[in-house]
Formats: structure tokens, C-alpha cells, sequence
């Protein structure tokens, strides 16, 4: 597995100032992947964080990075739970609900809206995608913005700092081990 493309996409992650991130690589086969996985979990789990393939499609992974404790807290909000009850979740249990986001990742070609709240969005907004079918939004950065524009500006500049100054320390040989913030 790339360690350019976890600082790429994670950093903010690895930070610990955010959620969730995914991203994509290509592979040769899902043995290799479940291989890589279970080596980078052997240095993420005991730093509170996990792993995850999501989807195979077309000789590409989506792979998940997310804190299991920052999933549960977000999840268990009164309006996230309200999203996922609508869109078929029957419990706001992080596990129970990454077991039905896979479920849902593998039957259809489309993600599901409600994805957001996986990776940390505002479930304001995360409604305000589904509800305005992705348009009419206020702002667009790491996802479109339906809330609190200001909040969200602020969010997206700590989040590109992060992974700037995360990728010129990688780059300057720092281990993703090293980066990687026990929270």
C-alpha cells in the first residue's frame, strides 16, 4: 500500500483531527490487499485507528481510515442517527453501521449519501446533499456545505495545512508510524 497516498488522503486522520478519510489505489488481487491491511492495522489499532477495504471495483479499492471512538461519538448524534435511521441503518452501532455502508458500497455503483458521516461531515450538511440532491449548496471543499459556511472554511484551511505539513515531513523520510497521532 502507497504510504504517499494514505498522506495524501489521511493526514487530517492520522492527525486525529478528523474522523474518517478514504481513498482509492489499484491492486492485483484482494489477498494482497487483506495482507496490506492487516500490516498497516498492526501499526494504526493500537494508535486508534483502523483499516478497512470497502469496495472492489475494477481493479480498485476503496480503502477507509477512521477513528473507531470519533465514528462512535459521531454517529450516536441526534441528527446523524436520524439520517442513517432514514437511509435503512437500524442502529447507530459503528460497527453494525460499517457492516451495512459495505453492504450498501457493494451492491450499488453508487455511494450513499449518508457516507459523509463516516468521514466527520456536519450531518447538516450531509442532510442538505441529500435533501437538495447535491446542488444549492453555500461552499464546496472537502465536501459541499449546506451549514455553517464560515465553520467550514476554517475546517477545510486546518485540514490542507495538515496535510501539507504531514506530506513535507513524510517526504523528508518522518514513518507514517511516527505521523500517526495515539489519541
Amino acid at each position: 500500500m502507497s504510504e504517499e497516498l494514505l498522506v495524501r488522503h489521511c493526514s487530517p486522520t492520522l492527525a486525529g483531527i478528523k474522523t474518517g478519510n478514504m481513498f482509492t489505489m489499484p491492486y492485483t488481487t484482494e489477498k494482497a490487499v487483506n495482507e496490506d491491511i492487516r500490516r498497516l492495522n498492526k501499526m494504526l489499532v493500537p494508535k486508534g485507528l483502523r483499516a478497512l477495504p470497502l469496495r472492489y471495483v475494477r481493479s480498485r479499492v476503496l480503502i477507509y481510515i477512521y477513528r473507531p471512538k470519533n465514528l462512535k461519538k459521531d454517529l450516536s448524534q441526534k441528527e446523524a442517527f436520524s439520517i442513517l435511521k432514514c437511509c435503512g441503518y437500524e442502529s447507530c452501532n459503528p460497527d453494525k453501521c460499517i457492516v451495512k455502508l459495505i453492504k450498501k458500497l457493494r451492491c450499488n455503483e453508487e455511494f450513499p449519501h449518508e457516507i459523509g458521516l463516516f468521514l466527520g461531515y456536519p450531518p447538516e450538511d450531509v442532510r442538505g446533499f441529500i435533501e437538495n440532491k447535491a446542488e444549492h449548496y453555500k461552499f464546496t471543499g472537502f465536501w459541499k456545505v449546506y451549514g455553517d459556511e464560515n465553520k467550514a472554511r476554517k475546517l477545510f484551511a486546518k485540514y490542507k495545512k495538515c496535510t501539507n505539513a504531514y506530506y513535507c515531513s513524510w517526504s523528508q523520510g518522518k514513518s507514517i508510524e511516527r505521523l500517526t497521532v495515539a489519541v
